[in-house]
C-alpha cells in the first residue's frame, strides 16, 4: 500500500469518527476497516420490516441495495475499493467482515420499506422505471409527470427491466386494442385491471386469458405483464414448491403461470395468499436458527384453456379475458408483434397513467351499495365506470360467476347439492350431512371428490359454500337437531334469482296440455295439485316429478284458455304442494303431525 493510499484511508477513519487501532498505527487501517468507512460515508444503512439489511446512496437514486449479493452493497464496495486503491482488489475475507460489522450498522437504524416497482405516496402513486438513474413517474389525482429521483425507497431484483418512459403519442388504448383480439368487453376490463395494478395497496384478481390453442393467449399474458413490469421472464412454468414460488414472487410485481392444466392445492392455496398479501418464513443460510421472512402481495396472470379443474377459493379470485381464435389469414409473426409492441408501450403507458390519475380523483367518492368478492379492486371497476361510462364491475361480477360455474361443473357432490334444492322448491330443505348424502342420487362409480361419510360430506359442503351461493344457492348450518344428538342442520334454499332462472314460462302445448319440471311446480314427492272446480287436479308426481299432467277441463283441453276452474286462472306458475311439514321454531326439522294438532310450535326437547 502507498503512502498516499494510507492516508486516504486514514482519512476515511477519521472521517467517519472511527479510530485506527495503535497496534495497527504504523502499517496503516485493514481492507475491512477501509470497506466500513467507505459504506459509512457515502450510504445510509438499515433494516426492512422483514429484517434484511440494506444501504441506499446518500447522494444517488433512491433504490436500496441488500448488503449481499450479484447487485448488492458488497459488490459495490468492492468496484468503488478497486477506483480508489490503484487498482487494488479488496480480500473475500475483508469483504465479509466488512459485511458483518454493516449488518450491525443496520440494525441500530429505524426500519424501512423498500418497495417493488409501485408504491402509494400521499393520495397518489409513484412507478419506479426500472433504470439505472433512478427514474420515476409520479402519478396523482391531478396528472402525472415524471422524476429523476424517486420520492419513494424501491428495490430491484434481477428479475426486473427498465420500463420506457411514457409518451403521448395517439391513443395508447387503441394502440392496446389492436395488439388484441378479445371483444370489447374483455378489452375495457383489462384496461380496468391494468389500471389497478398501478394501485399498490390493494388484493388484484388473478387475470386469466382463456381460449383455445391458437387464441394467442401466452403472447397476450407476456405483453400484458410487460406493460406492468417487465421481466426477463414474464412467463413461468408452475414452481415444484413453496419456496421457488416465494422467491419468484419476492423478486416481481407481476409475474404469469404460463399453459395451467392442473394446480396442486399448495400452489392453489399460493396464489391465494399472495393476492391478498402472503408472508413466507424460511431458516437463513448458514444458521441453524436465524430466519429470514419474505413478505409480499403480488399481481398475477395465467394462461389455460379450461379453468375448471382449479379450486373454488382461487376461482373466486380469477379474472378472466376469453380469448379468440385467430384466423390463418390474420395471424402475425411474432417479431411482426414484437415492434408493434413496443413502438405502442409508451403511448400505452401515457394513456393508462391519464386514466390512473381520473380513477384516484373519483375514487375517494365511490361508494359501492354491494361489495362482491375482492370489493376494493371492485371500487377501482366502479370509479373507471364513472370516468369512462363503462361497466367494467357488471362484466366482473358476471365473470366472477362464470369461473365459479366452471369449478362447479367439475364437482360432482355439488352438482347433485344443487339439483336437490332446485327440486325442492321455494321452502328448500333443512337436513343433516348424513341425510343429505342419502337424499343425493349416487353415482355408480363414486368421483375422486365424492364424500365418503356424513363428516366429508359436511366439510365439502363447508368449502363449497361461497361456491354454491355465487350460483344462487343460500346454505345455512347455523342451527342444531334436538337433543341429546344435537346434529348439525343445513338449510339449503335456491334464492329467488335463481327459482326464477330456473323455472322455465308455463307455456303448455294446446293439444296435450302438459307441464315439464322446468315450471315452479316441482317437487321433491307426493301430490301436488290445485283446487278444480269440476273435481279434477292438476296430476301428480313420479318421483322427482318430472312431469305433469292436467287433467281436461269442461269442453276443452286448452289449459291457456282462462275460466272458472283454469290452471291458468289459478296460477299454474304459483301450485304448492295441499299438505306442508310444519317445522320446529327451535331445530327447523318438520313437527309430528300430532303437535301440530294441538297447536305446539316446537318439539318438547326444543
Amino acid at each position: 500500500m502507498t503512502d498516499d493510499t494510507t492516508a486516504q484511508a486514514r482519512a476515511i477513519l477519521e472521517q467517519n469518527g472511527i479510530e485506527e487501532p495503535e497496534e495497527k498505527q504504523g502499517r496503516g487501517p485493514s481492507q475491512a476497516a477501509q470497506l466500513v468507512a467507505i459504506a459509512r460515508k457515502r450510504y445510509d444503512l438499515f433494516m426492512s420490516e422483514d429484517g434484511r439489511p440494506y444501504g441506499v446512496k446518500t447522494d444517488g437514486a433512491n433504490i436500496a441495495l441488500p448488503l449481499r449479493g450479484k447487485a448488492g452493497l458488497r459488490s459495490q464496495l468492492s468496484r468503488i475499493y478497486n477506483d480508489e486503491h490503484g487498482g487494488a482488489v479488496a480480500s473475500q475475507s475483508a469483504l465479509a467482515d466488512a459485511m458483518t460489522v454493516l449488518e450491525g450498522v443496520a440494525q441500530a437504524a429505524d426500519p424501512r420499506v423498500p418497495h417493488v416497482r409501485v408504491a402509494r405516496h400521499g393520495d397518489g402513486v409513484v412507478v419506479d422505471l426500472g433504470d439505472a438513474d433512478g427514474r420515476c413517474v409520479v402519478i396523482t389525482p391531478d396528472g402525472w409527470d415524471r422524476s429523476a429521483r424517486s420520492p419513494v425507497l424501491f428495490r430491484r431484483s434481477g428479475a426486473m427491466k427498465p420500463l420506457p418512459a411514457p409518451l403521448r403519442n395517439g391513443d395508447g388504448l387503441a394502440k392496446l386494442r389492436d395488439l388484441l383480439n378479445t371483444d370489447e368487453e374483455g378489452f375495457r376490463l383489462l384496461v380496468a385491471w391494468l389500471v389497478a395494478c398501478f394501485i399498490p395497496d390493494l388484493p388484484h384478481p388473478i387475470l386469466t386469458f382463456r381460449g383455445e390453442q391458437g387464441t394467442g393467449k401466452s403472447y397476450s399474458a407476456k405483453m400484458v405483464i410487460g406493460i406492468i413490469d417487465p421481466s426477463g421472464a414474464p412467463k413461468r412454468t408452475a414452481p415444484r414448491d413453496i419456496k421457488s414460488w416465494a422467491t419468484q414472487a419476492f423478486n416481481s410485481w407481476a409475474l404469469c403461470l404460463d399453459n395451467v392444466s392442473v394446480i396442486p392445492d399448495w400452489l392453489s392455496d399460493a396464489l391465494c395468499r399472495a393476492v391478498t398479501g402472503d408472508g413466507i418464513v424460511d431458516r437463513a443460510l448458514y444458521t441453524d436458527d436465524d430466519v429470514v421472512v419474505l413478505e409480499f402481495r403480488r399481481v398475477l396472470a395465467m394462461t389455460t384453456i379450461d379453468a375448471g379443474a382449479l379450486a373454488g377459493d382461487l376461482a373466486e379470485r380469477l379474472l378472466t379475458i376469453e380469448l379468440h381464435l385467430i384466423p390463418d389469414h390474420k395471424r402475425r409473426e411474432e417479431a411482426e408483434m414484437d415492434a408493434a409492441y413496443a413502438e405502442a408501450h409508451p403511448s400505452i403507458l401515457a394513456s393508462l397513467f391519464d386514466l390512473l390519475a381520473q380513477v384516484l380523483k373519483v375514487l375517494p367518492d365511490v361508494v359501492l351499495t354491494e361489495r362482491p368478492r375482492m370489493a376494493d379492486f371492485a371500487r377501482v371497476l366502479a370509479a373507471v365506470d364513472k370516468v369512462q361510462g363503462w361497466n367494467t364491475l357488471g362484466s366482473y361480477k358476471a365473470s366472477a360467476r362464470d369461473a365459479v360455474t366452471d369449478v362447479l361443473d367439475g364437482e360432482p357432490f355439488a352438482q347433485a347439492v344443487v339439483a336437490l334444492v332446485d327440486r325442492a322448491g321455494a321452502d328448500g330443505v333443512v337436513l343433516t350431512a348424513s341425510e343429505l348424502l342419502e337424499r343425493v342420487p349416487t353415482p355408480d362409480k363414486l368421483p375422486k371428490k365424492w364424500p365418503k361419510d356424513s363428516t366429508r360430506a359436511g366439510g365439502q359442503l363447508k368449502r363449497l359454500a361461497p361456491a354454491l351461493r355465487t350460483v344462487g344457492v343460500e346454505v345455512d348450518d347455523s342451527k342444531r337437531g334436538p337433543k341429546p344428538l344435537r346434529q348439525r342442520l343445513y338449510r339449503l334454499t335456491a334464492t329467488p334469482e335463481r327459482r326464477c332462472e330456473t323455472a322455465s314460462p308455463a307455456t303448455p302445448n294446446a293439444s296435450n296440455g302438459a307441464l315439464t319440471s322446468g315450471n315452479r311446480g316441482v317437487a321433491m314427492g307426493g301430490t301436488l295439485a290445485t283446487p278444480h272446480p269440476a273435481g279434477g287436479s292438476l296430476g301428480t308426481t313420479e318421483g322427482a316429478a318430472e312431469l305433469f299432467t292436467a287433467t281436461p277441463h269442461g269442453t276443452t283441453s286448452d289449459l291457456h284458455v282462462s275460466g272458472a276452474g283454469d290452471a291458468g286462472a289459478l296460477g299454474d306458475a304459483e301450485m304448492r304442494p295441499l299438505s306442508t311439514d310444519v317445522l320446529c321454531t327451535g331445530c327447523a326439522l318438520p313437527l309430528d303431525p300430532s303437535l301440530v294438532t294441538t297447536g305446539e310450535t316446537a318439539h318438547p326437547t326444543c
